[in-house]
């Protein structure tokens, strides 16, 4: 009898071991595949910005964005993963109460050298999650790239990218997202899908910039009316857009806890990045909903074809932070509004002289603000993050982190690119910008000799 029970223990220990294997790797096979998802949000950013550049400036706006991508990877992994472990509870490098956050925490998990950072057999979690950190980071570049294409220089640009997708960021997410971040504690700021803490960062960054930066020359008149310079091509626009609803379910996707043995901190079950709650089952209902109801709000407000592409990526931004709680209808509710809010901030911005050539300032910046403040009304008593105590959404504490992510995206926007105004390295030359830059600053041509290309402004 006795050796009986033991064989069972025995096989019941076994099968709990292969399990807890089988469930780690599962988790590292989830994030990994959200890192190849998640490159597709910029092939669909490369097609979105080419597409809507003019022939004189496709292949510049195309190598500016994959430079973006580029300095990513390496400045995230030099100091930016640094950044979001080292300040959660603030500027002060103190630890949180979940002992997961500080100076001391940072230094040992996250600097260059240390064993977390490298081929680390037993460590089945550091480099995937770093690679869809890192994937985070380069979005946030690629936003504000669209909004500067056709005249900012090469130099400038790759400068800012670095700020804003290595540091600005990051610190918002460590605030807004990681669960020591003092928003979240303090404030019960719940942001599941980065509306405001990624989208709404980076469309304020860019409006800092844009302030700086200036208009391409021809887009305002004289008496101030604004003139439409259109891409060279919308169809490739358009699926360049359809590419980053693509990439978004990835993005998405590393937006969720996956239960693994030994690295979960929220036990067996998928979980927000904040610990409450969450399925795949809500993310298919309402990232859906949210898509197709921003297409239709922004089809009914515009019958235009380029804000109703960007509408569906408004849709699933305005819904983005409370998809893991919304009812689908509300979702999808969320996603019109968006949608059909996107052309008159548009055209609120462009009365006030800023050229936005891709609408990056109002799709992620206001309309991830909207949706931000929106779950304070509709998520208003939700427990915020996971664990006795912790603080619950409500409508003020949503108001805060908008305004702490606005500041946080325009002021460094704002300040750095004013600095490299000064400096010389901001805006190409008027030649340059007038004969147009894959000529001059390529140079190169994107289409072969004797296609029909735009007349010089």
């Amino acid at each position: 009898m006795e050796e009986q029970l033991a064989e069972l223990v025995a096989k019941v220990a076994a099968l709990e071991s292969k399990s807890g294997v089988t469930n780690t790797m599962f988790a590292e096979t989830f994030y990994y595949l959200t890192i190849p998802l998640m490159i597709i949000i910029h092939a669909g950013f490369l097609a979105y910005e080419m597409g809507a550049s003019r022939l004189k400036n496709v292949l510049a706006s195309g190598v500016k964005n994959i430079l973006a991508f580029a300095f990513m990877i390496p400045t995230f992994y030099y100091f930016g993963w640094w950044v979001y472990w080292a300040f959660p509870t603030g500027l002060t490098f103190s630890a949180g109460p979940n002992g997961i956050s500080g100076l001391a925490y940072a230094n040992e998990i996250a600097l260059p050298w240390v064993e977390y950072m490298g081929p680390h057999i037993a460590d089945n979690a550091s480099g995937v999650f770093w690679g869809a950190f890192t994937m985070f980071a380069a979005t946030t570049a690629s936003i504000m790239s669209g909004a500067v294409i056709e005249r900012i220089q090469v130099v400038g640009f790759v400068i800012l990218a670095i700020v804003l997708g290595s540091f600005a960021w990051v610190v918002a997410a460590a605030w807004g997202w990681h669960a020591d971040g003092w928003l979240v504690t303090q404030w019960g700021l719940h942001d599941f899908g980065a509306a405001g803490l990624v989208h709404a960062v980076a469309g304020f960054f860019a409006l800092g910039v844009l302030i700086n930066l200036g208009p391409r020359i021809g887009k305002f008149n004289a008496d101030g009316s604004a003139n439409d310079l259109h891409g060279h091509n919308m169809p490739f626009t358009a699926f360049g857009l359809m590419l980053i609803i693509v990439g978004f379910w990835g993005f998405l996707m590393a937006c969720v806890i996956v239960p693994g043995e030994g690295w979960s901190w929220y036990g067996d079950k998928f979980a927000t990045i904040y610990g409450t709650p969450i399925t795949l089952s809500a993310l298919s209902f309402n990232i859906l909903m949210g898509f197709g109801g921003g297409i239709i709000g922004a089809w009914v407000a515009t019958r235009d074809p380029f804000w109703m592409m960007s509408g569906g990526l408004a849709g699933i931004i305005a819904c983005a932070s409370g998809l893991d709680i919304y009812w689908p209808p509300l979702a999808f509710a969320m996603g019109f509004a968006g949608g059909w809010l996107l052309k008159p901030c548009a055209a609120f911005l462009e009365r006030m002289g800023i050229d936005d050539a891709v609408g990056a300032v109002t799709v992620h910046g206001t309309i991830g603000l909207f949706g931000l403040i929106m779950l304070g009304i509709w998520g208003a008593g939700y427990p915020a993050a996971q664990g006795e105590g912790a603080a619950t959404i409500s409508f003020i504490g949503q108001v805060v982190g908008a305004i702490t992510f606005f500041l946080l995206g325009f002021v460094p926007g704002y300040l750095v690119s004013l600095i490299l105004r000064v400096m010389g390295l901001l805006r190409v030359s008027e030649e340059a910008e007038i004969a147009g830059l894959d000529l001059t600053k390529v140079p190169s041509t994107a289409y072969p000799e004797g296609m029909a290309s735009t007349p010089a402004e």
